[in-house]
């Protein structure tokens, strides 16, 4: 018997300090992989807005785009794409919602669950363009919207409510199955069920769903390409409240991911300056908008009951 274990019968075997240098060697491998998928981003985003420094201020906000977006600032394509989120959000929340609930917690175990389940899948994975092509010849042209805000609302509805059922339907399904038993043996209902259990203890993994929504409508091109986008709009900008709602639901709109697309490719005599800002009020957006759902999620998850 070696000294060290005659002395100290509970010390770590030489089996034991193997296992614990490789699960060290392990962690720490895995942790320089996500650095370094960290650091690309952080100097991508950090170059853009060293590139866009000379424009970013207040007025660059609040003023609207002028000769093409060559002066001016970036506030109709900021507060479309606003629009455009809010818009899109409202019509895709409740459906995606309330058909990931029936798909968890009614849809009987049969082929016609299956390929509804089939269905949303393979929604998933239809490129951008194609649900462009959709929202023009669906809203646009069928139900006569035209190139509008709601038509474009719509089709970015349609892009990203596989997302919502997927993230409702996991989180539903992570909720124990006993919480809902114990509810059935006092009486209640399914849905009663539902309402008061399932879903306070779900509503952190739905609003997963629903960060994703966000930040694809913020930033997606293709399914407005066609569908609203405009790479210049009049409107009357004279007071605070033409500035607040310079768009109806009938009309065409800017959006900051076209517009960006617009300057970057469209425009000849284009500052590079202009072109970065765009980008840069972007990120932030989508980053402000995230973090605020990621801080919301973290303490609704923190009140789970389990």
């Amino acid at each position: 018997m070696s000294p060290v274990s005659s002395s100290n019968p509970f010390a770590a075997g030489g089996n034991e300090i193997r296992k614990q240098r490789t699960e060290n060697i392990a962690k720490n491998v895995m942790l320089g992989a996500a650095i370094l998928l960290i650091i690309p981003v952080l100097v991508i985003i950090g170059y853009l807005f060293y590139k866009a420094s000379p424009v970013l201020s207040w007025n660059y906000i609040w003023d609207v785009p002028r000769d093409l977006g060559r002066q001016g600032g970036i506030w109709l394509p900021l507060i479309g794409t606003f629009y455009l989120v809010i818009v899109s959000l409202m019509l895709v929340a409740p459906v995606g919602i309330l058909a990931g609930i029936y798909i968890n917690e009614y849809a009987p175990n049969n082929w016609l669950t299956r390929c509804i389940n089939m269905a949303v899948t393979s929604l998933a994975g239809v490129p951008s363009i194609v649900h462009a092509l959709f929202g023009v010849g669906a809203f646009v042209l069928t139900l006569g919207m035209g190139a509008s805000l709601l038509a474009a609302a719509c089709t970015i509805a349609v892009m990203t409510i596989p997302v919502i059922v997927t993230a409702t339907r996991e989180a539903l399904a992570a909720v124990p199955m006993a919480f809902r038993e114990a509810c059935w043996n006092m009486g209640a209902t399914k849905w009663q069920t539902i309402r008061t259990i399932v879903l306070p203890n779900s509503i952190s993994g739905i609003l997963t769903g629903v960060i994703l929504e966000i930040s694809r409508a913020a930033g997606e091109t293709a399914p407005i390409l066609f569908t609203g986008a405009a790479a210049s709009v009049a409107v009357r900008t004279a007071t605070v409240g033409d500035k607040l709602m310079p768009y109806q639901l009938d009309d065409r709109f800017m959006a900051l991911s076209y517009h960006l697309h617009v300057v970057a490719e469209k425009i000849s005599g284009m500052p590079q300056e202009m072109k970065y800002g765009t980008a840069a009020v972007l990120i932030a957006l989508i980053v402000v908008i995230n973090s605020f759902s990621i801080t919301l999620r973290l303490y609704l998850r923190s009140r789970k009951k389990w």
